[in-house]
């Protein structure tokens, strides 16, 4: 089965779009293909319980959970908020995404 592609890659700034961390914005950490999600860092945090394992102490640890990719857009530093994005193919072949609303470059 072929991988599936994601409107956002690991490093790119997205904005939370619905849910409980709505309007909130973070780098992505990782994207997990798989469960159709990614994680955001410092975004919907949730407390496991992690038994002592070698020098490792147990306790309640606090870290990320993933985000399903649909409640997650990339978001634009020039226009201020999430936005949609176009694929423009540059003179040399390469492809970038670019902002619908004001034509900027989102690539890292």
């Amino acid at each position: 089965m072929q991988a599936q592609k994601f409107h956002v890659a690991k490093g790119d700034t997205v904005m939370v779009i619905t849910g409980k961390e709505k309007t909130k914005t973070g780098t992505v950490q990782k994207v997990l293909p798989k469960k159709d999600g990614v994680i955001v860092e410092g975004l919907n945090m949730v407390k496991r319980h992690v038994r002592a394992r070698g020098n490792e102490p147990g306790g309640i640890v606090e870290k990320e959970a993933a985000i399903h990719i649909s409640n997650v857009q990339l978001y634009c530093s020039k226009c201020a908020k999430p936005v949609r994005t176009k694929v423009t193919v540059l003179e040399n072949g390469d492809k970038q995404r670019t902002c619908v609303k004001c034509g900027i470059s989102l690539e890292k």
